[in-house]
């Protein structure tokens, strides 16, 4: 098999993230030609003083063009490739020195048009990044649907670390125009297709994710908003679990007022809930400020969710207008 690969990033103002990104791409252990596609999508700020700083030390290219969005950048930047099989990458994301040899090694083992890497924490991350990794990656806040090996039902993989073949774009058409949903709304149609995912634990990435509650806030309540649209769109996989934040959100307010009558049970098992993610959140970072700091990162995480869940689901079901007109900011106009 020959596997030829280019890695597709799209960046947005964010020169020193694709900087690093880059400086770790230079330290790959993979020894074969690979290429790296930069497309910056309308930045005000742009990162080609930093891709120059790059072209004699990789095969990089750089390509500007008008706001549209990750999806589409990420479908110009694969129509644009030279390889056989792309990687997504967010430009906010660090590889350690051997993610290229593991993809290579997995895909010569067992062939996917499809595959997702899980992300971690870099030691260098703030302990509020550390955090929210903890709660966006661990299998009591997200049932590990982003990368862990004992995640529940098929693997979705996510456009921050995601590969696909040639072929496989060119027959599902790439990434829509939602944002974000984009991923498993991507994911689902390559499932109609036929095609197969996988996970590969080993090409994980470091995933710096939102450096502040309020933007973790916001990107979790999106996700929770795409997610009925998502539902509407492929009703075959809609799950009783998306509605689990929601539930836990209503279930601790319920808790709380169930005090005022003397019911102690219901907080008291929320209070076990809390102490399992403390202790496991400690056993993970093995540091207490992050332990104490992801009980506050998955709170956030639910009700950001949970809220945005709610929301949408009523709108989407009982509205007659469609999802891109009642929440526009959750689409991006392409040609």
């Amino acid at each position: 098999m020959n596997l030829s690969f280019s890695f597709v990033i799209p960046v947005y103002n964010r020169p020193d993230e694709i900087k690093e990104l880059l400086e770790s791409m230079v330290q790959q252990t993979y020894t074969k030609p690979y290429e790296v596609v930069i497309v910056e999508d309308g930045s005000t700020i742009d990162s080609k003083s930093v891709v120059l700083e790059f072209s004699d030390r990789l095969t990089i290219s750089y390509f500007e063009k008008v706001n549209s969005g990750p999806g589409d950048s990420r479908n110009y930047g694969m129509r644009k490739a030279k390889g056989d099989y792309f990687i997504i990458l967010d430009s906010d994301c660090i590889l350690p020195q051997g993610y290229l040899e593991e993809v290579e090694k997995s895909l010569r083992r067992e062939f996917v048009h499809c595959f997702g890497g899980p992300d971690a924490a870099h030691e260098s991350f703030s302990l509020v990044q550390k955090a929210i990794n903890y709660a966006m990656t661990s299998i009591l806040s997200t049932g590990g649907i982003r990368g862990n090996k004992k995640g529940l039902g098929k693997f979705q993989p996510r456009s921050f670390n995601m590969g696909i073949s040639k072929k496989a774009f060119e027959d599902v058409g790439g990434f829509g125009n939602i944002h974000p949903g984009e991923d498993p709304d991507l994911t689902i149609r390559i499932w109609d297709k036929g095609y197969r995912t996988k996970l590969i634990p080993e090409a994980y990435v470091y995933h710096k994710r939102r450096i502040d509650w309020n933007k973790f806030y916001i990107q979790v309540n999106k996700f929770g908003m795409v997610r009925p649209i998502l539902n509407k769109w492929h009703p075959k996989t809609a799950k009783m679990t998306y509605w689990f934040p929601t539930f836990f959100c209503l279930g601790l307010l319920l808790s709380l007022l169930l005090i005022t009558v003397g019911l102690f049970l219901p907080i008291l098992c929320y209070g076990i809930y809390f102490l399992l993610l403390f202790l496991d959140a400690l056993l993970k970072t093995k540091n207490l400020s992050v332990a104490f700091l992801s009980l506050l990162a998955v709170c956030i995480q639910f009700f950001g969710y949970g809220y945005g869940f709610l929301k949408s689901t009523i709108w989407v079901n009982f509205s007659k207008r469609q999802p891109w007109e009642l929440f526009p900011k959750l689409f991006f106009k392409t040609d």
